[in-house]
This record gives structure tokens, C-alpha cells and sequence, in this order.
């Protein structure tokens, strides 16, 4: 099996620590909007806070869990939205047919070895000419005490994200970086002053100030680095 690792109770505390940075996260929704399709899934849903934010435009959505905890907490959170579909799912999957209309995964693949794998078990549940649509965090030199504390394998560029999804298989669509002063903002709290990127004064001030005006100017001009990579790529129709 493709496995996820890290510390699960960690993982969990970052979620929920995460949950109030609001601008980041409607940011990275509406990055996948364009090519999530009728029926999109998404591998690795956490506490399902994206999920609450992509099915209102959708007719359907599956959201999926591998841990077995956060998967009973999913299905309590997101019991009252008959449009999402709550299962487990494990790399590599035995599904029979490629029904999806795309495969969602933010920051999931980092924690994987076998990540040209997961990619491939990904691909084949999405039905041809589907898109997979994945956010990573960016850049080796980041990685740092809270990477390994979650369970980071490795961190990407836009060539190594890129070649994983084309050895996957994969026809790369769109591919680049997001969120340039949140790498350095990033590497300063993580590496620098060894903190845990968790709920509090910093992530609520960088979402509320600094977080709406990168997003503005990279709306403008794709920077050089950032701290994650955004990427499309296509199964060949």
C-alpha cells in the first residue's frame, strides 16, 4: 500500500490549527473550481473543510479518508450534506471503473513514498480527459521539524511535481507556485524559530493582512517560488 505517514494526533492538531487561516483556504478552493467537473473525488480529506467549500458547486462529491479516526469524525461532520459521499480510501485503491470526473488532493502526496504510485491510483479513478489536481508544499530547503513531526517525505518543485505526474502517466495542464511570502513566512516559524504551524496570533494575521494582497499580486504575475506547487494534469482521453 501506498502509505501515508506521519504522527496522525499531530496531523490532526495542524488541521485544526489550520481551519481558521479562511483566506488560504477559499484561495486553493477556487484554484480546483475550473476543473473539478460533476463529480469530482477527493483523496485525503481531512477534517473535510475543503470539502464543505467545494460541494456547494457541485451536484456531487466524495470525500475520502484513510485514517480511521478522522474518517468517523468526517462522516459526523459532513452527515447533513446529502450531496457528499463519505468513504474510505486507500492507495492503492480496487476500484472497477474510472467514474470520477476528477481526483482533488491537497497536501497528501508529500506524505507518501511511493508517490508516482499514488499518482497512478489516483489517475485511474478518474474517468478519460478528467483532470487531477493537486497542491503540494514547495521547495526541499523548507523542510524542517514540523515537515517530519507530519510526516513529510519530501517537498516539491514545479520539475520534480511535474515528471512524478508525467512517469504517472499524466499529460501536466498547469503547474506553478502559490503563495510566495508564505514559504518565507513559512521557513522563518518552522525552521528558524522551531514552532508548529498551529492556530494563533501569526497564522490569523498573515491570513487576514498578508495572505489577501500575495493573492492579488500573483493573480497578476506567477512568482518564482512560493510555498506550495499548484498542478493540473489530464488522463489521456
Amino acid at each position: 500500500m501506498a502509505e501515508i505517514t506521519g504522527d496522525q494526533r499531530v496531523q490532526s492538531e495542524v488541521l485544526e490549527g489550520l481551519a481558521t487561516a479562511v483566506n488560504h483556504r477559499r484561495w486553493f478552493v477556487e484554484l480546483a473550481i475550473p476543473y473539478l467537473g460533476d463529480n469530482p473525488i477527493e483523496i485525503g480529506s481531512g477534517l473535510g473543510d475543503y470539502a464543505l467549500e467545494w460541494a456547494p458547486h457541485l451536484p456531487r462529491f466524495t470525500a475520502t479518508e484513510a485514517d480511521p479516526d478522522r474518517l468517523v469524525a468526517l462522516k459526523e461532520r459532513l452527515a447533513d450534506h446529502p450531496t457528499i459521499e463519505v468513504r474510505e480510501m486507500l492507495l492503492p485503491h480496487d476500484e472497477p471503473n474510472a467514474e470520477y470526473s476528477a481526483a482533488v488532493s491537497y497536501n497528501v502526496l508529500e506524505h507518501i513514498e511511493e508517490d508516482v504510485e499514488a499518482l497512478r491510483s489516483m489517475r485511474d479513478l478518474v474517468r478519460p480527459g478528467g483532470a487531477l489536481i493537486i497542491i503540494v508544499p514547495a521547495f526541499q530547503f523548507a523542510m524542517g521539524p514540523a515537515d517530519i513531526a507530519t510526516g513529510h517525505v519530501r517537498r516539491y518543485t514545479k520539475r520534480t511535481l511535474g515528471a512524478a505526474m508525467t512517469d504517472a502517466g499524466l499529460r501536466v495542464e498547469r503547474i506553478h507556485y502559490a503563495n510566495a511570502l508564505g514559504l518565507i513566512g513559512y521557513f522563518m516559524a518552522t525552521k528558524v524559530f522551531r514552532l508548529m504551524p498551529k492556530e494563533g496570533p501569526m497564522v490569523k494575521v498573515y491570513d487576514s493582512t498578508v495572505l489577501p494582497l500575495t493573492k492579488a499580486a500573483e493573480q497578476l504575475v506567477r512568482p518564482p517560488f512560493g510555498q506550495s506547487v499548484f498542478a493540473v494534469a489530464r488522463v489521456p482521453g
